[in-house]
């Protein structure tokens, strides 16, 4: 059984009654879920509260849920209105983007150098992350929001499609169009590293 099978299969149980059901749900994604929220929600205790509400929410509209989208893809639209919300009762305001932009380091563009735990390397490492960070917050909209729900939260090309409501094809044209901007970024700085002796 697939990993998308199984979470209909889960569904189903929880639609019959089975609430044990969505107690492995909770546990299959409040780590990703936890997140995405930490996005809008940085200080832990509040987005443990946040993260909690989004699972209550997904809970009570779980009858609802048709499986036209797949759990996840579904999951994460409840979580990140559920943490915009949070922030609007709050009066501070949400993201322009459903993808605050500092979550660009975690794009681990710095895994293609060998970790060779030098100061050098250290602080070359250190370089390419926030060189990521700057050039992805430079990006439109449109293409931060593709290149990190592809990188940051690993969705498949179509869950992005769905979220982005755009064709497949546009998807893939904007992570291409980002990932060339970080590489034209960082081909200075890896250039710099090779003719290091």
């Amino acid at each position: 059984m697939g990993d998308e099978e199984l979470d209909l299969a889960l569904v189903g149980r929880v639609q019959a009654g089975d609430n044990a059901a969505f107690d492995l749900l909770v546990r299959k994604y409040q780590h990703r879920i936890g997140a995405v929220v930490a996005r809008f929600v940085p200080d832990h205790a509040e987005c443990q509260d946040v993260v909690q509400d989004a699972f209550i929410r997904a809970y009570r509209a779980l009858p609802n849920f048709r499986g036209d989208a797949r759990f996840y893809t579904w999951l994460y639209r409840i979580a990140v209105n559920t943490a915009k919300n949070h922030l609007v009762a709050r009066k501070r305001r949400p993201p322009a983007s459903d993808l605050a932009a500092d979550q660009a380091e975690h794009l681990e563009v710095a895994a293609r150098l060998h970790d060779h735990d030098t100061p050098e390397h250290q602080l070359l490492r250190q370089e390419i992350e926030q060189a990521v960070a700057d050039t992805v917050a430079q990006l439109p909209e449109e293409l931060r929001q593709a290149i990190t729900l592809r990188e940051v939260d690993g969705l498949s090309y179509e869950e992005i499609a769905q979220l982005m409501q755009c064709p497949i094809g546009t998807v893939r044209s904007r992570i291409f169009r980002a990932r060339e901007a970080i590489d034209a970024r960082l081909r200075p700085l890896l250039e710099h590293e090779r003719v290091r002796p």
